[in-house]
């Protein structure tokens, strides 16, 4: 039935079917007319061809200097007393943990009879604390110098005299209002 049909169907095309052979060159003038098409195409887009490399070139650029400033330490490690040796190790401690007991008791006793005192003395502890940064410095510096090792100590043992002198001055400033209360009444 279905070849009935192609049957029929190239029976009524006949003599409609293009049978002559194209002239010569007649490949040539078709690729010629599609490349004259496709030039028609282009010119009216413009087509963007993005050059990568000099992008690609200045991240790479960027890479290697990030890497070069991760890599190299400017400034060498600041040593402290506990890079010294494990007894200047539990000495910081001590004193560490010392200055920061004094400092709570000192805190403890702010009122507006002593608030003037421990100001001043908070103020000389920060002096003191900027010296001790500097000889950290001096210790990496010097490559352990004892003389910087006594200085640090010494440092240390300032504060914390200058805290237990507040604090006897705040007792004494106590003990004097509690007795000048005491004959006024």
């Amino acid at each position: 039935m279905k070849n009935d049909n192609l049957e029929s169907l190239f029976e009524d095309l006949k003599g409609e079917f293009n049978i002559e052979t194209p002239q010569p060159n007649h490949e040539l003038r078709f690729l010629d007319k599609l490349n004259a098409k496709d030039n028609v195409l282009t010119e009216g887009k413009k087509t963007l061809h993005f050059n990568w490399k000099p992008l690609l070139a200045i991240a790479a650029a960027i890479v290697i200097c990030f890497g070069l400033f991760t890599m190299v330490d400017p400034q060498p490690e600041v040593l402290d007393l506990a890079s010294v040796s494990p007894e200047m190790s539990e000495t910081q401690n001590f004193f560490t943990v010392t200055l920061e007991n004094e400092l709570k008791k000192l805190n403890k006793e702010r009122s507006p009879l002593t608030e003037q005192i421990i100001n001043d003395a908070l103020i000389q502890i920060q002096l003191l604390e900027t010296d001790y940064q500097k000889l950290k410095t001096d210790l990496t510096e010097s490559g352990k110098n004892e003389r910087v090792i006594y200085a640090m100590i010494s440092n240390f043992q300032t504060r914390i005299d200058i805290l237990n002198n507040v604090l006897e001055q705040i007792e004494t400033v106590k003990q004097f209002k509690s007795n000048s209360n005491e004959t006024i009444i």
